[in-house]
């Protein structure tokens, strides 16, 4: 079925027709990103080291929280090649 011709139809009108089984794959560009689910945390911190965050923060043109979750994923990283047999976990 090609696309310019192909009415949009909802996620339930498409899972209705999987359901009874027909094919639905021509809805699907089988493109997408994983998204792995997320947990928040809180951590304390002194107003010296935020201080530091916002700066590299600035520098680099991206969040704080980006800069945090960059240099603990270095770190990690960096104990995992320091352990000899552990590998790097995904995430």
């Amino acid at each position: 079925m090609p696309n310019k011709s192909r009415a949009k139809i909802t996620a339930d009108e498409i899972a209705e027709r999987a359901s009874k089984g027909e094919d639905v794959s021509s809805y699907f560009s089988n493109q997408f990103t994983v998204v792995r689910p997320i947990r928040r945390v809180n951590v304390d911190l002194t107003q010296g080291m935020l201080s530091e965050l916002d700066a590299r923060a600035a520098s680099l043109n991206i969040s704080r929280q980006a800069v945090i979750k960059t240099l603990l994923r270095q770190a990690l990283d960096q104990i995992d090649s320091n352990v000899p047999g552990r590998k790097r976990r995904a995430g």
